[in-house]
Parts: structure tokens; C-alpha cells; sequence
């Protein structure tokens, strides 16, 4: 006589093999371990120092965080940071600088450049980013200031970027929102191109820079289709080339066609 087949597990699960308790309770296991899964992958989101801490245990030390504000605003020059953190000083709240308000991106700002080991800014403008295109432009700001550093880095973290330097490199898609090392820097670029903005609000008030800080949003396209692009707006970006070739209510007198019909 042959000995009887032990069922599978998902037959065993059926009511009719176990009681209503241990089903429930087995749909409850699947569920918590459904939901551990999904919350650890939204903690691995999170902004934190864990590329760094990966970088410390390879024996890299100094390592500096690049980012780049301003590479889809129509107006103004593209601004780049380098930041090497301080690993004994804690900055609590460092994150993506386009979450934050700009309250907050202030005092962050002021926090970073106080407990940093070293940090600096660049910026390349305009007719530059005209001339080399605004990627090229990003990788030339970003150089910038990584040349500018007081202390020399032997390890990059960089959002979405790959630079032309002899440094270990590691490139990060959303960089800014999973490194504390990019996040600092890009607050402080943030923070120091809407500077720029306000300023260049007083120069040319009929723009708005103020409150969009060069990006295309409605306001700043009917602006500059009331009033024409300014010398620093991009001429390379499409919203801006076809403002400098119609003005608002502009139009076009209709070429008479009798003289090529009669002929």
C-alpha cells in the first residue's frame, strides 16, 4: 500500500485543512513581511549617509558631494557646489533642497557652510551655456568649484554626473535626496542662486525672478513674450528663441499675391 501524499503547503492553508485562526494567522505573517519590504525600500530613499559610510569603510576619507541648481531655468546662470561634511558634525535635516522650504534651505545653508570641513560655489552664465549647452554647462560649474575646494577630495558623490577629474567617483540618480553630502551642496547652490534672483528682480522687475526664479512657468513666458528676452535670459532654450522672434500681438502683413497670379 502506498503511503499517502503529504498535501502542498497552499492546500494545507485552504479552510477546509487548518482552522479559521491559523489561516488568519498566515495571512496576517504575509502581510507584516509585505509591509517590512515596502518600508525598508522607502527608508532606503531617504536621504541619509549611507554612501558615505560605504566610501569610509573602502579607506576613502575626504569625500565631497557636487551638485547643480538652475540647469531648467530660461534665465541666468546655472550655480554648482562641492561640499565635504564634517563626519563629527552631525547637520540634522539635510535633504533634497527642492523639498525644502526656503526658510529652512536658509538656515541649512548657514549650518553647512559654519560646520563643513570645506566648501565652495560656481556658476557659469548664460552665454556660456549658450555656446557649450546647458549639460556641458553643469559638468564646468561643478568642475569649478570642486577646483575651488580648500581641501582636496579623494572621493566624489555626485547627482546623475560623471566629471573629467583622477577621483574615485560614485554617480547617483536623485543623488540629492539619498546623500547628505549632495543634499548639503545642493542647498547651498540653492540657496545662493535665488540670491542672484532677487537680485536680478531689481534689475528687471517686469520678469518676476523674484517669485519663479527663471523657470518657465506662465508668468515668466507671457513676460517674455510682452517684452522680449533679456541679455541674460538663455537664447539656446526654445520658450526664449521664439520670444526673441515674436513680440506679443506682433503680426504679419499678408504678402500680396495678385502680381504671381496674373503672371
Amino acid at each position: 500500500m502506498k503511503a499517502r501524499r503529504k498535501p502542498p503547503r497552499a492546500f494545507l492553508c485552504r479552510p477546509e485543512h487548518a482552522s479559521f485562526t491559523s489561516v488568519a494567522h498566515a495571512i496576517n505573517l504575509h502581510l507584516n513581511s509585505k509591509f517590512r519590504v515596502l518600508e525598508s525600500a522607502a527608508m532606503g530613499k531617504r536621504c541619509s549617509s549611507r554612501f558615505e559610510r560605504e566610501a569610509r569603510k573602502c579607506g576613502w576619507q575626504r569625500i565631497a558631494g557636487l551638485d547643480e541648481v538652475g540647469r531648467g531655468s530660461l534665465f541666468g546662470q546655472v550655480v554648482a557646489a562641492a561640499v565635504i561634511l564634517d563626519p563629527k558634525r552631525r547637520i540634522v535635516g539635510l535633504d533634497d533642497s527642492k523639498k525644502l522650504p526656503a526658510e529652512r534651505r536658509e538656515i541649512l545653508a548657514t549650518r553647512i557652510r559654519e560646520h563643513a570641513l570645506a566648501w565652495a560655489i560656481a556658476e557659469v552664465d548664460a552665454r556660456r551655456i549658450d555656446a557649450w549647452n546647458i549639460y556641458q554647462a553643469s559638468r564646468q560649474a561643478m568642475s569649478e568649484a570642486l577646483r575651488q575646494l580648500k581641501i582636496p577630495p579623494d572621493y566624489l558623490l555626485l547627482d546623475a554626473m560623471q566629471l573629467d577629474v583622477l577621483i574615485e567617483q560614485k554617480s547617483l540618480i536623485h543623488g540629492d535626496a539619498l546623500s547628505i553630502s549632495i543634499a548639503a551642496a545642493s542647498i547651498i547652490a540653492k540657496v545662493e542662486r535665488d540670491r542672484q534672483m532677487l537680485e536680478w528682480d531689481r534689475i528687471y522687475p517686469q520678469y518676476g525672478l523674484a517669485q519663479h526664479k527663471g523657470y518657465a512657468t506662465p508668468e515668466h513666458l507671457a513676460a517674455l513674450r510682452a517684452h522680449g528676452p533679456t541679455p541674460h535670459h538663455r537664447f539656446s532654450f526654445t520658450p526664449v528663441r521664439e520670444a526673441s522672434c515674436w513680440a506679443a500681438g506682433a503680426t504679419q502683413t499678408p504678402l500680396p499675391l495678385s502680381a504671381f497670379e496674373s503672371s
